[in-house]
Parts: structure tokens; C-alpha cells; sequence
């Protein structure tokens, strides 16, 4: 290489340094050595600035090169400050080897390095390497507790996130106000009231209350603790409150359901942006009331406000949950035409979108035409798919694609294959998944998944394997657990069964109707009429109500609801003439609503 604009001096460390600045890292990389023969030096700050563009690029191999080149002009151990980025370039671009090697080989270490290299752990959810390094530390500072209070909450150890927090307010280190960020993310996990209480008198004491995010981040806190009095009066306590302020409360009240509430809050708003916008869109679509959450969305495309990515996946939450395929492909096309490239939430979106508006073969479609399929939610929302319309065997080979590509599964990812096996008579093969989840990947069964194994074994009926899954639980059961096994007894009619699980589920829950519901049912599958209107009479006497059925259908932009009786309540008043299908077709009230 040998461009003209290298050969005057005055102009080469100007014009490599426009090469990093507009992303040109390989141009700028290459001339390195062009620089070196023609006795060009480019000092530390330069260089160091180089790493910073290679690592937020996580361009590793042109990082490498730096490095290289390093050691070949006589920077064979650069000094503290170089071996500081280089230790965070290898960190960021995913390489902690190469960074403890640096670290290893530094001469002089400071804070700095030692923090630089605990976050380079901590970011790689590598907690037990951070906590072993944390624990050689020389000297510590808030920020060294700050981020192994992340690593733990990293890796999802709430428990020890909130200790180390615990054992940083005893330190003489100070704290500031990301001090909070990682305790309050625990907070919430654990779903802990007493803690979220106390990090809001700590705030108030400290004199952080004026910190917008922290004083947000603790009323988001109290709302996903199921708390919004106080998350209320907090946001009330604030003496100026922004955008993020106000669509945090507006977000507590949707995700407890009181979409009331957060209309007026929205309403009240001083002004709102697209995240406003798309707060009070999903709190609609995940509150079943997809069809508010359309016109909202509607609404705000007519004022000219532009939806970002969340929004089109809350509205294509929205179609799916009002299986409205329509709707659901104009959103497809609006952002083709927009120009936009979907990230993996909208593009996950779409496929769950398409799959539950029936059109299995073009969820398919969408998750072949994706180009990158490295992110584990697309793998399983396509799982999830496959198993929703029964199609067991195409869920396994999914998998092993998965598996063969690279892509490591979750939690979830055993979720929706063990769901696929139960829907598709697939025993021995979820068998071998169930077992394969900590044998082979390191993941331990929690309850959802042994309600899914009871599921699947309930279904095939195999009660003596399903009572012998159930004595070796490593946790008491919970709702889930019980839920699958009562819907197993429906199943297969076993009323004495139903009994038990009835009664375990009333004492969990008193005012749920799931217990009796699932209980009439089994009575009238069995034809045993006079029981099941006793156990409806007897949710009567305890005013425990179910929410009213609804069924829907859009003809010529007309929404059709059909708001059906309670057909097993009418089916105990006339046992002898009336069948069910009647009983559906009587009484039914249709209501049209414009569109």
C-alpha cells in the first residue's frame, strides 16, 4: 500500500485517523505498517483510540493486528494505559483469554486494569472467573462491587446479586447511582416488595431521588412487584418528571392490567414520543384487548409518529392474539415498504403472528428467508409453532438443526419441544429431551417443564411413570404442576384425582375458578350432570365468577361478537333433550361493532 495521502508527514496521523473515524478499521489497520516503515510513531492516545473503534465494532481480527503490530515495533509489554483498551477491545469482541493473557503479562497494574478485566467477565456472564479475580483484588471501588453485583444478576443469581449489594453497603467504598441499577433488577426477578421499599428509602436518604432513571427504575420496581400505590406516590414525590418518568408509570399500570389507568396517565402526559406510544400499545395487546391496541396504533401512524421496532411486535402480538391475519399482513408489508429491517423480537413476531393465524407455511417461509438465525428466540418461537398445530416430529428436526448450526438452546427452547412431544404422542422422545436438559446442556428443569413431562405422560397414560416424576420433583409443585395434572384427569376421567388437585388448587388460590371449572368438566365428560351443577352451584355460593367467553369474527369491517352463556351451567337445568351444540346456539347474543 502506498497512497498518496501517506507521504507527507503532516497529513498522515490527520488522515489515519479519518479512516477510523469512518469505520475504515482494515484501511486503518493496513497502513500501520506503512506508517512504521516510513518512521511514522503514532503515540498511545492514537492508537488507544483505534482499540476503542475496534471494540465497539467487535471487529476482533483487525484488534489482532493492533496488537501485533504492537509487539512487533517493541510494544512487547505496552505500557498500563494501551494494555487497558487492549484488555477491554478483547473483552468486548467476546475473547476473555486473550485478555487475561494481557492482563497477566502487565508489568504495572492499576484499578483501572483490574475493573476493566472484572468487566470483561462480568459482560461475558462468566461470575465464578469474576468472583475469583474480584477476590485477589489489591484494592476495591464502588464500581468493582457495581459490576460483580451485575455479573451475579447476569447469570440470573439474584439471591448473591443482592448480597453483594448488601456487603457494598458495609464497605467504606461509596456507592453512586448505578450502585442501584443491578440490586433493583434483582429486586424485581425475586419480586421482592421488602427490598424495592428499601432501595426507595436508601435513594430518598442518599439525596438520589433526583436522578430521573434511578427514581424510574425504582417506580418500575414497585410496579412489577405488584405494588403501583407506592410506585405512585414516588412518581408523585418527583420534582420533575420526563418523558422516561411518565411512560414507566404508564407501563407499571398496563402490566398489572389497569389499562384504565394508564389511558389517563397517557393522557395526562405533557408529551409523548414512539416509546410512549408503544407502552400503552402493548399493555392493549397483552391485556387481551388486541383490537384497542391496533387502533391505537393506527392513531399514531396518522399523527405522523414513527413506531420502532417494539411497536410492530406488540401490534403483531396484537393480530395473533385476535387472529387477525389481515391486519397482520399490512404490518408485514408496512415494514417492507418502510425500509425496515426487522430485528429478532419483530422477526420472532411475525412467525408466531403467522402461525396462529394458521398459516404454518408461511411462518416456515419467514424463518427460512431470515438471514441470520444465531439468536435462540427465533429457533424456538418456530418450535413453539410446529408444536401449536401438532407437528411433533417437524419440531425435533428443527432442533437438531438448531443444535448442529451451533445455536445453544434455553430453558424455553425445552419448553416448546417438550410441548411439541405432548401434542404429537412423541413419549419417549420428550422422555429423552426431559433427561437430556441437564445431562447434556446444564439446564435444570423447573416447574413449567415437569408440567409439560405431566403433560406428556398424562396423555400417553402412563400414570405410574407420571406419580414417580412427581415424588422426585426437587420443589414442591406448583399452580402448573397441579394444572396439567387436573387437565390430565379430565383427560382420562379420573374424578378421584381431580379431587385432590381441586383442593390443593383452592387453598393456593381461593378466588381462581380454574379448580372447579377443570373439576365440572371431568363430571360432565362423564356424563355425571348432577356433580358438575353442584360444583357451579357451589362457585355460586362463593361468588367466584370466570370471565365471560368470547368469540369473534371481522366480516366486511364489521366485528361480529358472539358472547355465549355458560353452556356446562345450562347443561345441568335440562339433561334429558339438550345438547351441547344447542346449548351454544341458544341464547347466544351477537353485537357488531364498526371497524
Amino acid at each position: 500500500m502506498n497512497p498518496p495521502k501517506f507521504r507527507k508527514y503532516p497529513c498522515v496521523v490527520q488522515n489515519f485517523l479519518n479512516l477510523a473515524s469512518r469505520g475504515k478499521l482494515r484501511e486503518a489497520v493496513d497502513a500501520l505498517p506503512q506508517l512504521s516503515r516510513r518512521g511514522v510513531l503514532l503515540n498511545s492516545k492514537i492508537i488507544a483510540s483505534l482499540l476503542r473503534k475496534i471494540a465497539d465494532a467487535k471487529s476482533i481480527k483487525e484488534g489482532k493486528l493492533v496488537h501485533l503490530h504492537l509487539k512487533q515495533t517493541g510494544s512487547k509489554h505496552p505500557n498500563t494505559f494501551l494494555a487497558n483498551h487492549l484488555i477491554e477491545m478483547y473483552a468486548k469482541c467476546g475473547d476473555h483469554s486473550r485478555a487475561r493473557e494481557v492482563f497477566d503479562k502487565m508489568r504495572d497494574r492499576n484499578l483501572y486494569s483490574w475493573n476493566n478485566m472484572l468487566s470483561g467477565y462480568a459482560k461475558l456472564g462468566m461470575a465464578k472467573a469474576a468472583r475469583k479475580l474480584f477476590d485477589k483484588m489489591p484494592e476495591r471501588d464502588f464500581v468493582s462491587w457495581n459490576t460483580m453485583v451485575m455479573a451475579y444478576v447476569q447469570i440470573e443469581r439474584f439471591e448473591e446479586a443482592v448480597s453483594c449489594y448488601v456487603e457494598l453497603r458495609r464497605s467504606d467504598c461509596g456507592y453512586n447511582g448505578y450502585s442501584f441499577a443491578g440490586v433493583l433488577t434483582a429486586c424485581v426477578k425475586l419480586r421482592a416488595l421488602w427490598l424495592a421499599r428499601q432501595l426507595h428509602c436508601q435513594v430518598l436518604v442518599i439525596g438520589f431521588l433526583s436522578n430521573l432513571i434511578l427514581s424510574s427504575s425504582v417506580v418500575d420496581a414497585y410496579a412489577k412487584c405488584g405494588e403501583m400505590g407506592d410506585g405512585r406516590r414516588l412518581f408523585d414525590a418527583m420534582e420533575w418528571r420526563d418523558v422516561l418518568a411518565w411512560t414507566t408509570l404508564l407501563s407499571g399500570y398496563a402490566k398489572l392490567g389497569d389499562m384504565k389507568s394508564a389511558r389517563e396517565v397517557f393522557h395526562a402526559m405533557p408529551e409523548r414520543n414512539s416509546v410512549s406510544w408503544t407502552a400503552l400499545i402493548s399493555g392493549y395487546a397483552h391485556n387481551e384487548r388486541g383490537w384497542q391496541a391496533l387502533d391505537l396504533f393506527k392513531e399514531m401512524i396518522k399523527l405522523d409518529i414513527e413506531p420502532d421496532q417494539f411497536t410492530y411486535s406488540s401490534c403483531l402480538f396484537a393480530c395473533a392474539s385476535t387472529i387477525s391475519p389481515q391486519r397482520g399482513m399490512q404490518l408485514h408489508s408496512h415494514l417492507i415498504t418502510a425500509g425496515i429491517r426487522p430485528n429478532v423480537v419483530v422477526v420472532s413476531s411475525l412467525i408466531d403472528m403467522y402461525s396462529k393465524c394458521g398459516s404454518l407455511d408461511v411462518a416456515k417461509r419467514v424463518f427460512n428467508t431470515t438471514h441470520n438465525k444465531q439468536h435462540v428466540v427465533l429457533w424456538n418461537t418456530l418450535i413453539s409453532a410446529l408444536a401449536n398445530h401438532g407437528c411433533g416430529s417437524q419440531g425435533l428436526k428443527i432442533f437438531a438443526d438448531m443444535v448442529r448450526l451451533g445455536v445453544r438452546p434455553d430453558s424455553v427452547t425445552f419448553l416448546a419441544l417438550l410441548n411439541a412431544c405432548s401434542h404429537s404422542g412423541l413419549m419417549q422422545e420428550g422422555l429423552a429431551l426431559f433427561a437430556s436438559m441437564k445431562a447434556d446442556y446444564g439446564i435444570a428443569p423447573n416447574q413449567e417443564h415437569y408440567a409439560c413431562l405431566i403433560d406428556l405422560l398424562g396423555r400417553s397414560g402412563c400414570f405410574d411413570e407420571l406419580m414417580d416424576q412427581l415424588k422426585r420433583m426437587p420443589f414442591k409443585p406448583e399452580d402448573c404442576v397441579w394444572n396439567a395434572l387436573i387437565g390430565v384427569c379430565r383427560i382420562h376421567g379420573n374424578v378421584e384425582m381431580s379431587r385432590v388437585v381441586m383442593r390443593h388448587l383452592v387453598e393456593v388460590d381461593p378466588r381462581s375458578p380454574a379448580a372447579y371449572l377443570m373439576l365440572s368438566a371431568v363430571y360432565a365428560a362423564l356424563g355425571r350432570w348432577e356433580c358438575a351443577k353442584e360444583v357451579r352451584d357451589l362457585m355460586r355460593a362463593r361468588r367466584i365468577e370466570k370471565d365471560q367467553a368470547v368469540s369473534w369474527l371481522e366480516v366486511d369491517r364489521r366485528l361480529q361478537l358472539d358472547a355465549k352463556p355458560d353452556s356446562s351451567q345450562r347443561v345441568g337445568r335440562n339433561t334429558n333433550t339438550t345438547t351441547v351444540l344447542e346449548l351454544l346456539a341458544d341464547g347466544s347474543r351477537l353485537h357488531s361493532v364498526e371497524r
